[in-house]
């Protein structure tokens, strides 16, 4: 295939994913990553796309790209898995009380694990506003679930709305587990959607011990919406050692990053 061939179909599925991983993209075709970013950068210097870490976003769409929780499901699946497994492994050593699970892919994982396998000793009780999350632990064996209600919204099953915020507000949990659409340096933790972002502040302001679950492919990116900065972030899980000015904005704002 030649390469404005490739680069043609790249440009496709940005504009119908919205991002695309510079991974996957190498496996899709066969080539190299370097191969990739040599694409992404000459679809960056004729304005189809923004570079961000391990991929590119749609220009046009850069700050309000949003893909849906089945689509993001299927996306970087094994290392929201290994993350997931990270999470569960910290949780089994440092709670005996309340969780708050945030919506998302990552947070998803992390419930059917503790669903389906053993979870910490003593009275667990999991706080959660997505619907997902809740499906899949109510009725788990040995965990307390409080379902947050309110306004659902479908691309995210999540519950949202001043009804929900004040809900979360009235909370302390021990620990909470936070998914994130960007973390960078400057803007901190960012998601495309207003609602959603005034919820996930909630659960930053409310929780004890604040942990950041996000995959790589996070890093740098910068959606519409901050809802937490740097300095608000106990524990950033992931799978990918941050670099550059976000490493360094980690370390000033005193987050212990845990590599899964």
């Amino acid at each position: 295939m030649y390469a404005t061939e490739r680069q043609q179909q790249i440009e496709q599925l940005i504009a119908t994913d919205g991002r695309v991983a510079v991974v996957d993209l190498a496996d899709r075709f066969g080539v190299t990553t370097e191969t990739v970013r040599r694409d992404l950068a000459a679809l960056e210097r004729s304005g189809v796309v923004r570079r961000v870490h391990g991929g590119a976003v749609h220009r046009t769409r850069a700050s309000t790209a949003e893909a849906s929780v089945a689509e993001r499901a299927s996306q970087r699946s094994g290392s929201k898995q290994t993350i997931a497994r990270a999470a569960v492994d910290l949780l089994g050593e440092e709670l005996d009380g309340a969780l708050y699970l945030d919506a998302g892919t990552t947070t998803g994982a992390i419930a059917q694990l503790l669903a389906t396998g053993p979870h910490p000793a003593g009275d667990l009780e999991v706080v959660t506003h997505s619907m997902s999350v809740a499906h899949i632990l109510a009725g788990a064996q040995g965990i307390g679930l409080t379902a947050i209600g309110g306004r659902v919204r479908g691309l995210t099953a999540a519950a949202v709305g001043a009804q929900t915020v004040e809900a979360i507000g009235r909370l302390r949990p021990d620990i909470a587990f936070i998914g994130t659409n960007g973390v960078a340096a400057g803007f901190g933790l960012s998601t495309p959607d207003p609602d959603e972002a005034a919820v996930k502040r909630a659960i930053v302001a409310s929780a004890r011990r604040v942990v950041v679950v996000a995959d790589g492919d996070k890093f740098d990116a910068e959606l519409l919406v901050s809802f937490a900065s740097l300095s608000d972030v106990d524990v950033l899980l992931t799978d990918t050692a941050p670099t550059g000015d976000l490493a360094g904005a980690l370390r000033e704002a005193d987050v212990e990053v845990q590599l899964a």
